[in-house]
């Protein structure tokens, strides 16, 4: 992606590390005092979830205690990436992933027109939410928490809830409800300030090193690429230098974690940029940022890595990378 560069990539080590330190320094001080009140309902993080279905996930997300927007936006993302058209060799199907026998019993036709389509996320979206609440009830006197219970019985099923008195010890049960659960966070607009990366300095010095070298389409600084990268090349292997593991691509990389506001940004935070502001799954581009409005990143072919500012009009948004955060993601591999 074509942007003016503002710093000369010709700095010097000492003098680019001297800015870099300005801004990082700069940053955390400036960001001491950020602090959002009142913790209030749950809702959706800006551009987590595609504008197409945004208004289906509030309004269904909030169809019992045990739900929220952001707790039916992880799930929905974990069971089809927001695929409408998803099919599993099990046969589920569709966005919410139902497979057919569940859809005979559970399907509720959530826009009105007289059908009960698993295709049309209008009805898939609410009838996820429906057999979500409607087995959160199933489990509400189960010990523990009645939300993890739920998600255990939309993977196991109620009754193996029923039988264990809780999450049931199967890894891949218990696997599912965390995945949601961290999930959750991403998708959730942050009731306060979100908390500082403690990994970002290392992160960001790692990116810092790689200043100067020529963009390379699908790089991943291997030795057979001549160290260089592409922009998610360079942030993945940043994050991998501090021991945490990021999908390969830029889209992929957006729900690592919480989604500070620009005002919120600290250095190590992911900048993303999409070609639709209101749908995350055209980001096409990442960077990582170092504080004062720039960021470190592989622009494209025929540029070097270098900072550059990150107001542009395709500014999506940005991402604190956690290690549970990056765990969680369906391509975490």
């Amino acid at each position: 992606m074509a942007r003016k560069v503002w710093l000369s990539v010709t700095i010097g080590a000492g003098l680019g590390f001297s800015f870099l330190a300005l801004l990082v320094v700069g940053t955390y001080s400036a960001a001491a005092g950020l602090a959002r009140s009142g913790a209030g309902a749950v809702t959706l993080a800006k551009g987590t979830v595609p504008a197409i279905y945004q208004p289906i996930v509030l309004k269904w997300g909030n169809l019992c205690p045990s739900l929220n927007p952001a707790l039916l936006a992880a799930q929905l993302y974990q069971e089809s990436g927001w695929d409408a058209r998803a099919q599993s060799p099990a046969q589920a199907q569709g966005i919410a992933q139902f497979i057919p026998g569940t859809w005979a019993t559970h399907g509720v036709d959530g826009n009105g027109d007289g059908r009960t389509d698993v295709w049309d996320p209008e009805d898939a979206i609410p009838s996820a939410a429906s057999y979500d609440c409607e087995l959160a009830r199933y489990v509400k006197n189960v010990p523990g928490d009645t939300t993890d219970n739920m998600l255990a019985s939309y993977n196991a099923g109620a009754y193996a809830v029923i039988k264990a008195g809780g999450v049931p010890p199967y890894a891949e049960t218990q696997h599912y409800v965390k995945i949601i659960r961290t999930l959750e966070k991403s998708f959730a607009a942050p009731a306060g300030a979100v908390a500082p990366s403690q990994q970002a300095a290392a992160a960001i010095y790692y990116a810092q090193q790689q200043l100067g070298k020529k963009y390379l389409w699908g790089g991943e600084g291997t030795a057979a690429q001549g160290g260089r990268f592409d922009c998610s090349g360079l942030t993945q292997a940043s994050y991998r230098s501090v021991g945490i593991t990021l999908p390969r691509v830029a889209n992929d990389q957006w729900n690592a974690g919480p989604h500070p506001t620009r005002a919120e940004l600290l250095p190590g935070d992911l900048v993303f940029f999409a070609y639709d502001l209101n749908d995350p799954r055209s980001i096409h581009h990442v960077g990582i940022y170092v504080g004062g409005g720039y960021m470190i990143d592989a622009p494209h072919t025929g540029a070097v890595i270098r900072f550059d500012p990150i107001d542009s009009p395709d500014y999506i948004g940005a991402t604190r990378v956690t290690q549970a955060g990056a765990q969680a993601l369906p391509t975490a591999a």
